[in-house]
């Protein structure tokens, strides 16, 4: 079983302060992310949505566990009526008139692991989609 978290790292030709609204003004994360009711970048703030695949969607319950403003964002990652808790973790890195993003994914290992839904193979392609093109489209519009 693969217990290695799962990272994907972008540069995009935005300043950080733009991924930092980005990926904490719910607005602005309805644009390319999910359809969040209430987002807040702070500590212990609980918020969900839905997403998964054309067959199945997931409840997803997510709660803000770090945040270090402009630079770095934590949040749990669960699924209503299953088991298995993981935690997503943003970071923002200044490269000038670039800004490079890690996305880290850790737990999926924790995640039932007899449906493909759960498999680190669609964790992979999820995020591929989701930070190489969803929130690069958003940002270079």
């Amino acid at each position: 079983m693969e217990t290695s978290p799962f990272v994907i790292e972008r540069t995009y030709n935005v300043k950080p302060d733009r991924v930092w609204q980005a990926i904490t003004d719910k607005d602005k994360m309805k644009e390319w992310y999910f359809d969040l009711k209430e987002f807040k970048p702070e500590i212990g703030f609980k918020f969900e949505f839905s997403g998964g695949s054309e067959e199945q969607q997931y409840l997803h319950l997510c709660e803000v566990t770090e945040v270090i403003p402009g630079k770095k964002l934590s949040h749990s990652w669960q699924y209503d009526g299953y088991p298995g808790e993981s935690f997503v973790t943003w970071e923002i890195f200044d490269e000038g008139d670039k800004t490079r993003v890690k996305l880290t994914h850790t737990g999926l290992h924790t995640f039932p692991q007899n449906s493909k839904d759960f498999s680190r193979e669609s964790f992979t392609a999820g995020w591929t989609h989701i930070v190489g093109i969803s929130l690069k489209e958003y940002l270079e519009k």
